[in-house]
């Protein structure tokens, strides 16, 4: 009897110091979430002077969401902005991270890299883009060292070609997140029993083969994990975007992401079209994010 007192007791302490997390959850995570689904089944918006709504209209603004082709177009804008900044990172962070942790090349300096390769990761994204916005204009340092160093003849407008902007926008995601992805690859390898990295090479494995087929094995559990939050991450792009293009996603709107979409719902005060817009993206970003956790997670049955 005394024994289960005692588990009471320390249970009771756990649920009071959970407390203060599940009344903020509630507050800022929980009711908006419920008051999104709620009002996207309403017709709610202003037409001028005219308020409309709220009039309950069912799928309404689900179906008429699904039949525009401005979905579509701009979920392509998204992913293509995030596959472009992710791969790189991906590369960079998994080399960086393999260097970092071998200790047979006795990097010098490594807390002074590794702390500069993190510091891009504190500056604000709206700051980011300022800076490309000012370093990339027609008039700017980039197109003046490329006409100095005779590799143009006249300025290029950066931000009047999709394919340029698209890259500059990979490249700042790419540029404030690899830092922090090399940490988290860091820890995994780390992480590893270096008793398996000193069998294989008893065996005659190469460093590339090491890599391969003992490394990237056993870091599968931190892939998976960076893999998911950056797509999460790259869903909901918008700072970055917004403010290179001042919000109107040109080049012919090849730059306006998801949430730069449903920025302007919300902004326009349709609540019920920004409401079920919110609710796609939640369904497609889980769906997104399970495929991945599928494809490349570990088979446990086995």
């Amino acid at each position: 009897m005394k024994k289960t007192s005692k588990v009471v007791e320390y249970n009771k302490w756990g649920y009071i110091f959970l407390i203060p997390f599940t009344v903020v959850y509630a507050i800022f995570q929980l009711i908006p979430l419920i008051s999104t689904i709620y009002n996207s089944f309403f017709e709610n918006f202003r037409s001028g002077l005219k308020q409309i709504g709220p009039n309950f209209i069912g799928f309404a603004n689900y179906a008429k969401i699904l039949s525009d082709g401005d979905l579509w177009k701009y979920m392509g804008n998204t992913m293509i902005m995030w596959i472009i900044g992710f791969v790189p990172q991906i590369l960079v962070s998994l080399l960086l991270a393999a260097w970092f942790t071998d200790p047979s090349l006795r990097l010098k300096c490594q807390q002074f890299f590794k702390t500069v390769i993190y510091l891009p990761n504190l500056i604000m994204a709206s700051a980011f883009a300022m800076l490309f916005f000012t370093l990339f204009a027609d008039s700017g340092p980039v197109n003046s060292i490329l006409i100095q160093m005779g590799i143009l003849e006249k300025p290029f407008s950066f931000m009047s070609s999709v394919t340029a902007t698209r890259c500059l926008v990979g490249l700042m995601n790419f540029l404030m997140w690899f830092g922090n992805t090399t940490i988290l690859l860091m820890a995994g390898m780390m992480g590893i029993d270096q008793s398996l990295f000193e069998a294989a090479e008893v065996d005659g494995a190469t460093a590339g083969q090491i890599f391969r087929k003992v490394t990237l094995p056993l870091l599968r559990p931190i892939l998976v994990y960076v893999m998911i939050t950056s797509l999460i991450g790259g869903l909901q792009m918008f700072d970055v975007p917004q403010i290179l293009t001042n919000g109107s996603g040109d080049p012919a709107r090849s730059t306006l992401t998801m949430i730069m979409w449903l920025n302007k719902h919300l902004y326009s005060k349709n609540f019920g079209m920004g409401g079920a817009l919110s609710v796609l993206l939640f369904l497609v970003t889980g769906v997104l994010s399970i495929a991945v956790f599928k494809m490349t997670g570990t088979n446990t049955d086995k």
